[in-house]
């Protein structure tokens, strides 16, 4: 069994390494959807520095709950960068898949 699935893994690596061949247009792309993700992470966190340094006691309630809904958006935005996220049914099955393999 475990030499079953050590060659289903191998091959599934494989294929994937042959779908990910080096083209140009693919790589340039990619640099420059990486590039625009960390300006906007940069952006982002000069807001936050921008709002953690303002003098909030002169503001009104409105105006400070404004500021907590954008920091909101912002962790949101910053988070949100296309990470692969499992849930918690996904991750009990791999280790119910786990424990019968092994």
């Amino acid at each position: 069994m475990l030499l079953m699935l050590m060659v289903l893994l191998a091959t599934v690596v494989t294929s994937n390494a042959a779908n990910l061949a080096p083209n140009a247009v693919t790589t340039s792309a990619t640099a420059n959807n990486e590039a625009v993700k960390h300006a906007n992470f940069l952006r982002i966190k000069a807001r936050v520095e921008e709002i953690k340094n303002m003098d909030k006691s002169m503001l009104t309630s409105a105006e400070r709950k404004a500021l907590r809904k954008e920091l909101r958006v912002l962790g949101k935005e910053a988070r949100n960068n296309g990470g692969v996220y499992l849930s918690v049914g996904a991750i009990i099955i791999i280790i119910l898949l786990l424990i019968l393999i092994l």
